[in-house]
C-alpha cells in the first residue's frame, strides 16, 4: 500500500471505532486518541525514560499528557515549534509551578513558560518522542506526511547528538501490518506505547545519521530558518 493509503485507512478506522478525540477533523493531523494518558504512563515504565534527563517531545495534542509528565518527573523538556518556524522551546521543570504542567506544555502557553534556544545552546537529548499516524510492527512510522519528525531527528544528529531511543505513543488501532514504502530519511521507532502496552521493536532499518541535504529545497530552507542555520555551520 502507499503511505497515503495507510494513513487514510488508520484515520478512517479511528473515526469508525470512535477512538479519536478533539481536535477534529483528525485527517491531516497526528490524531488525538482516547487512552493517550494511559499510553503516556506506559512510556514512563521504560528504563530509557527513567534514565533520561532531557526529553524531546513533538508538539501534537496526543502527546500533551506525556509532555506534562516529563516536567512532573523533573526532566528538561524540548518541544519543536510547529513546522520548526522558531526551532525548539526548552522548558525547565523548576520554572513550572506545580499543577501548571499541562498548561505549560500547550502550544498556546509553551513560549510563556519556556524559552526558545539557539542551536549552540541545545542540550544533549536522551530520549525522543514522536507522534504518529500509523506504525508498522517492525518500527516503520508514518506521520501526517510533511516530514517534520524525520527532519527534527536529522537536525539533532547534525548537531552532534548521539543516536538515542525513539518512542511513539499511539492507539492500538494505529498499529498496522500493512506493508508501505520507507525512504532513507524516514525515522523508525524503538518503542511503541499504546493504551494497553509498550512494545520494544527490533527494527531492521538504520536511522538517518543527519539531514539528507539533496532532499532539502531552497524553499524549505526559507520556511525553516533552522535549516539555513545548520547549513551555515557546515
Amino acid at each position: 500500500m502507499s503511505k497515503e493509503e495507510v494513513r487514510n485507512k488508520v484515520w478512517d478506522l479511528l473515526e469508525e471505532q470512535k477512538a479519536a478525540r478533539f481536535p477534529f477533523p483528525i485527517k491531516g493531523r497526528i490524531p488525538n486518541f482516547k487512552g493517550a494518558e494511559a499510553a503516556a504512563q506506559q512510556v514512563c515504565k521504560l528504563e530509557a525514560y527513567q534514565k533520561a534527563k532531557v526529553v524531546k517531545v513533538n508538539p501534537d495534542s496526543p502527546q500533551i499528557p506525556l509532555r506534562a509528565q516529563v516536567l512532573r518527573d523533573g526532566k528538561i523538556l524540548l518541544i519543536p515549534t510547529p513546522r520548526l518556524k522558531a526551532g525548539f522551546i526548552q522548558l525547565n521543570p523548576e520554572d513550572i509551578p506545580r499543577g501548571e504542567e499541562k498548561k505549560a506544555v500547550s502550544l498556546k502557553h509553551m513560549n510563556k513558560y519556556g524559552e526558545e534556544i539557539s542551536l549552540s545552546d541545545m542540550p544533549v537529548i536522551d530520549l525522543v518522542v514522536v507522534g504518529s499516524v500509523a506504525i508498522h510492527e517492525d518500527g516503520r512510522r508514518l506521520g501526517k506526511g510533511e516530514g517534520y519528525a524525520d527532519r527534527e531527528y536529522a537536525i539533532l544528529r547534525e548537531l552532534g547528538n548521539p543516536a538515542v531511543p525513539i518512542v511513539t505513543t499511539i492507539h492500538s488501532l494505529q498499529l498496522v501490518q500493512d506493508d508501505f514504502p520507507r525512504d532513507a530519511y524516514d525515522v523508525t521507532v524503538d518503542y511503541i506505547a499504546t493504551e494497553r502496552e509498550v512494545i520494544q521493536v527490533e527494527s531492521p532499518y538504520d536511522k538517518p545519521t543527519g539531514i539528507v541535504w539533496d532532499q532539502v529545497t531552497e524553499e524549505q530552507k526559507k520556511e525553516m530558518p533552522i535549516l539555513e542555520d545548520i547549513w551555515a555551520l557546515k
